[in-house]
């Protein structure tokens, strides 16, 4: 510090903006400011990219002006680079010529990262597997929380992997935690299931990126059923979108969801609903009875019937396509609780 204000007292004329880029970083400090926010603030304030470097700890973080922070943040060539205790390391990288505060800037950016690193912290080593799954499945959780936590996992922040959502599935090889009454699981590798078990499997995304794959898979979830215990994020299409977006309560009154429930409740009701479940996936009667194990002539009667109920065809491509989204849309009020 006292090689610091010897520089204030020398600066003169600019001793005033100097002393306002104190008090920006102090705020920040004050305000107990997590790293994704020191780093982006100091990139606007600098009006170009910097960023902090921290390989011990499993954080590379960047950001240039009016931009979020990202990964990798590693120093490009020619930044003005300043080292921490730790291997720790912040830069600037400015083009041209530097502006007379950028050695201000870049020693309160590092003093103000030590003391962040130091009051904020990230996720500690002895956290168990399941408090650092959950760290990095948050949608709260900033990119150097985050990175840290599957630094500690062994994932790389850029390694590939899709998160399952499942219940019933807790043999399942993987890094795992229980999100209430869900099981999350960070995959690198699809395992195999076992019996009984439902699962959604999210897309497959950079690890820094697993809280949108879990999201994902959280909605595939409630797209399964005893017939289609295992449904893929990447298979839905728009149903995926729009599971994402209705609620229990937004099924509840369809006439065609409601229609089914009736169907149901008929004797032999399961049976025919599974009829209709082979018969979506099959695209035809005759198919639709090799899957169940049915002679083809017990499937007319149970169509008709079926027909009767919901008020529409269903063997044929329109009426199909209404089927089978109806179908869906009854699994997704029937698993509302799962997700």
């Amino acid at each position: 510090m006292k090689g610091l204000l010897l520089r204030l007292s020398g600066l003169d004329a600019d001793a005033e903006n100097a002393v306002r880029v104190i008090g920006f970083f102090d705020r920040l400090i004050t305000g107990r400011a997590g790293l994704d926010a020191l780093v982006r603030s100091t990139a606007d304030l600098a009006g170009c990219p910097v960023g902090v470097h921290a390989p011990g700890q499993g954080m590379s973080l960047r950001a240039a002006p009016g931009e979020a922070v990202a990964t990798p943040g590693t120093a490009p060539a020619g930044s003005a680079v300043r080292r921490l205790e730790g291997g720790v390391e912040v830069w600037v990288a400015r083009d041209g010529a530097p502006v007379p505060l950028d050695d201000m800037l870049l020693e309160r950016f590092a003093i103000a990262t030590a003391v962040v690193l130091e009051q904020n912290g990230v996720p500690r080593p002895e956290l168990g597997d399941p408090a650092l799954v959950e760290l990095v499945l948050s949608g709260e959780a900033g990119t150097a929380e985050r990175s840290r936590a599957l630094h500690l996992l062994g994932i790389a922040p850029s390694a590939r992997l899709r998160v399952l959502a499942g219940t019933g599935v807790d043999g399942l090889a993987g890094r795992s935690a229980q999100l209430g009454g869900v099981r999350a699981v960070l995959a690198e590798a699809v395992p195999e299931f076992p019996d009984g078990g439902r699962a959604g499997v999210g897309p497959e995304l950079p690890a820094l990126d697993a809280a949108r794959s879990w999201a994902a898979a959280r909605t595939a979830l409630r797209f399964t059923s005893d017939t289609e215990p295992v449904v893929w994020w990447d298979r839905l299409g728009s149903l995926g979108a729009l599971g994402s977006r209705l609620g229990g309560a937004d099924l509840a009154d369809l006439p065609d969801v409601r229609a089914l429930d009736r169907l149901a409740a008929e004797p032999h009701g399961a049976d025919t609903l599974s009829a209709l479940d082979a018969l979506c996936a099959t695209g035809s009667a005759r198919k639709a009875a090799a899957v169940l194990h049915r002679h083809h002539s017990t499937m007319p009667a149970r169509l008709a019937r079926a027909e009767a109920v919901l008020g529409f065809e269903v063997d044929s491509p329109a009426g199909r396509f209404r089927l089978h989204l109806a179908l869906m849309l009854r699994r997704l009020r029937d698993n509302s609780d799962v997700s």
